[in-house]
């Protein structure tokens, strides 16, 4: 089954080349040219859910990648993102990964390295067959949605990783190493500290849903009841 997938990008002979090449890839791709049209296209949680990844440009006419992320993620969206830039100060790189945004690549790049990372990001974060839950905690795979109780969690794809790998994991200690193993596209691309940043946020995202993330000390995480 072709995997679907969103290409944002306004360069029109870049697109096209990127399109023929993922296509003759078994990769159905759905080409938008602006950014305001890609935000248009994602609204709401069903239509980015259908998508595997979505490969998205900063540098938009309307409104740019980075707003289009921001936009993405508020909504609830965990859909992976692929940033591809022009830009290669580390700033940039920076901001697009506390975004939401789960991998980057830098122009000039090369087409075979942009298809491993998409396959790898679609299936890290693939969803899983049925529902998740622990408290008022739950994780729906076929809309990608985070909630506790009927209120909708804003995560990044990453955020949801880390989250899906303690719930399938709930009530046994799992390292930092194991949740990297687990979500990181990459090895090098996501680190310890990393890990802790995540974590982190996510405690703040599931007060109230009567679960906690507890750190072992020199052991790992847990998520369990109570809390």
């Amino acid at each position: 089954m072709p995997l679907p997938l969103l290409l944002v990008e306004d360069d029109a002979v870049l697109a096209d080349g990127l399109v023929r090449t993922l296509q003759a890839q078994d990769m159905q791709v759905e080409l938008l040219r602006d950014g305001l049209a890609a935000d248009a296209r994602l609204q709401g949680g069903q239509p980015a859910a259908q998508l595997a990844v979505i490969v998205l440009d900063i540098g938009l006419p309307g409104i740019d990648g980075f707003e289009v992320l921001r936009r993405l993620r508020a909504r609830g969206a965990c859909t992976p993102v692929l940033l591809l830039t022009a830009r290669d100060a580390v700033e940039d790189r920076v901001r697009g990964l506390e975004s939401g945004a789960d991998d980057y690549l830098v122009k000039p790049f090369a087409t075979a390295e942009l298809v491993a990372r998409i396959r790898v990001l679609a299936r890290r974060f693939a969803p899983p067959p049925s529902q998740l839950g622990l408290g008022l905690l739950s994780l729906d795979g076929a809309t990608r949605r985070a909630r506790v109780g009927e209120r909708v969690l804003e995560v990044s794809a990453r955020e949801w990783g880390v989250l899906e790998y303690l719930l399938q994991n709930a009530g046994r200690v799992v390292s930092k190493q194991q949740i990297i193993d687990a979500i990181a596209p990459w090895g090098d691309d996501l680190t310890l500290n990393a890990v802790e940043v995540y974590v982190s946020r996510l405690r703040l995202k599931i007060e109230g849903a009567g679960v906690a993330i507890r750190t072992i000390r020199g052991f790992g995480y847990l998520l369990e009841a109570g809390g």
